[in-house]
């Protein structure tokens, strides 16, 4: 049997990428520090994903797995030599903290199996993620030159939506029936997996900014007009039953989809980006799912710089001369987004940053929070964009 090392046993790592790889014959062994869920995992081997929508709800039980403690350094060894593929999915914050573990096994496995070449998916939404990755590999692994040619490096778009996860058991997954994975095909140095949920594409980079640029701006422009208009309501997809958020969040995500025909005219359609917005935007809708606008909208301090989806999407779309007032006004929003949790409370990120904001004129804010004078672009195109932004 093939084995699937998946490093990180969180939401993705379990509701979705063990998950698909599970399901398509691998066997699937996951790196975690959490030593409870490790524990469970090697008692069970296995464990439940409750996939729901808005036809109804299925179990999925996914078997045959087991766990490594990422502190074992004899057994993350061994899990990584005899692997046949590797994934990691951590957050972009923890990918440093395990490079040189990693480092150390991929090259225990190369002086082992040096016939044997490993690709490695990047499950990771990271813009030039293989970059990313082969810089931390590289400080940590002596011979990162002499093996290179024999680690694959796969960059991905990660579409999958999970929850705030509220079982209180660890061995049962909430996510939605999507299950599309977006690999870099150019990124293998092996054959590509075995596994009918992947959908290998060329260029990878169209496709990361696709998401950013029409889910993850669709997502935050869905819940900062969502808090706007129905600050009391929490569930995302009820705000969406409002006609004037979902026109607004569909005009929003229409903005973004002709900055990606503008940029890649030879790999998407205008058709082909219409629907995809309408899958989105169903999915969206899919109250079984459970998500809040709190989740989707927190961390403006992130969603609103100048390199994240919508500051991002408005300088993209300045430069094009393409039309943003639409993205404009779910910035404007953004900024003053103060969605809570269900205690009641703002994420502490958010709660800081809107009490700096308070302090500021229109201008200083926007500036503040989109750090819009790091972005290294036209003077002309920095001022147009700040004077739009105040008109909105």
């Amino acid at each position: 049997m093939k084995r699937l090392v998946q490093w990180g046993a969180g939401n993705i790592g379990r509701s979705f990428i063990g998950q698909v790889f599970s399901r398509s014959g691998y066997e699937v062994v996951f790196i975690d520090i959490d030593s409870n869920l490790v524990n469970l995992l090697n008692t069970t081997h296995q464990y439940e994903v409750e996939v729901v929508s808005q036809e109804g709800s299925q179990r999925i039980p996914i078997t045959g797995v087991r766990a490594v403690h990422g502190n074992d350094r004899q057994g993350v060894l061994e899990a990584i030599e005899g692997t046949d593929l590797i994934s990691l999915s951590v957050g972009k914050q923890v990918l440093p903290r395990i490079a040189a573990q990693l480092g150390e096994a991929l090259e225990h496995r190369i002086r082992q199996r040096p016939d044997q070449p490993v690709d490695i998916i990047i499950a990771e939404n990271i813009h030039e993620g293989a970059r990313f990755l082969q810089g931390l590999l590289a400080t940590h692994m002596p011979s990162w030159d002499q093996m290179k040619s024999r680690i694959g490096l796969i960059e991905t778009s990660i579409g999958k939506m999970v929850p705030i996860q509220t079982s209180k058991n660890p061995l049962t997954m909430l996510a939605e029936p999507y299950n599309e994975l977006i690999v870099d095909r150019e990124g293998f140095v092996g054959p590509l997996p075995d596994c009918p949920f992947l959908h290998p594409v060329t260029p990878i980079a169209a496709y990361v900014d696709r998401k950013l640029y029409i889910h993850n701006l669709g997502h935050a422009t869905a819940a900062y007009l969502g808090f706007q208009k129905q600050p009391h309501v929490q569930s995302l997809a009820e705000v969406l039953d409002d006609a004037r958020i979902r026109e607004g969040t569909r005009a929003a995500m229409e903005q973004g989809a002709q900055i990606l025909l503008a940029r890649y005219p030879e790999v998407f359609s205008n058709e082909a980006l219409e629907d995809h917005i309408d899958d989105l935007i169903y999915r969206f809708r899919n109250k079984a799912l459970g998500d809040t606008v709190f989740r989707v909208g927190r961390d403006i301090g992130r969603k609103l710089r100048y390199d994240d989806r919508l500051m991002g999407a408005i300088i993209q779309a300045e430069q094009a001369g393409l039309p943003w007032d639409a993205i404009a006004r779910a910035y404007r929003a953004g900024m003053a987004f103060a969605a809570t949790d269900p205690q009641g409370l703002l994420s502490p990120q958010d709660a800081q940053l809107a009490k700096e904001l308070q302090e500021l004129s229109l201008r200083e804010a926007v500036l503040r929070v989109s750090a819009l004078d790091e972005a290294g672009i036209d003077s002309g195109i920095h001022d147009r964009i700040l004077i739009q932004l105040e008109r909105i």
